[in-house]
């Protein structure tokens, strides 16, 4: 990437860093939005793998971002996307909070808590169903997404089963010749 394009990079995370209510994940579609399909720069199916690995690495969830930037632009494009999806952010939060310290218990603020909740949760149900439409290539991997997320939302047992249970399914299938 060239540096005109790494300023690209800054100016597009830097933006979607401030739609990251809920958390990084909350802002993945419209990351998506802007790599996928205005920019160009990575297909769907790269940018699922790319949350996929993300997801499986230890950390905070943060770390999409920084892999994203990796893929476009390697080690500079890592510490450019890095800053970007922080800073803005951070900034934010700073002066939030400060601003929520001086609110103390305001009525304004009890109904802003309840109305961003809603927010969050639709913001990640969006990513979720975008992921699985550049991840699911075929019946397998809409099964295995279907399966996957009816685990998690109806069992009190760890996501790790469904990791476990998919990873093993995906190699019987291989060698069934189902991939």
């Amino acid at each position: 990437m060239k540096d005109h394009a790494l300023a690209e990079l800054f100016l597009r995370f830097a933006g979607v860093s401030l739609l990251a209510v809920g958390g990084a994940t909350a802002a993945l579609p419209e990351a998506q939005r802007q790599i996928v399909t205005q920019a160009h720069w990575m297909s769907a199916e790269k940018f699922a793998e790319t949350f996929a690995i993300a997801q499986v690495l230890p950390g905070p969830n943060v770390i999409v971002f920084s892999l994203l930037g990796w893929r476009l632009a390697g080690f500079a494009g890592l510490v450019v996307a890095t800053v970007a999806i922080l800073a803005p952010a951070s900034l934010l939060a700073f002066a939030a909070a400060r601003a929520l310290r001086r609110a103390g218990e305001a009525p304004w603020l009890a109904r802003l808590k309840r109305a961003l909740t809603p927010l969050a949760v639709g913001l990640m149900a969006a990513n979720g169903y975008l992921l699985a439409r550049g991840a699911d290539s075929g019946p397998f991997a809409a099964l295995v997404t279907l399966a996957s997320a009816a685990f998690v939302a109806l069992s009190p047992r760890s996501p790790l089963w469904a990791m476990a249970f998919s990873a093993a399914a995906a190699v019987v299938a291989g060698r069934l010749g189902f991939l």
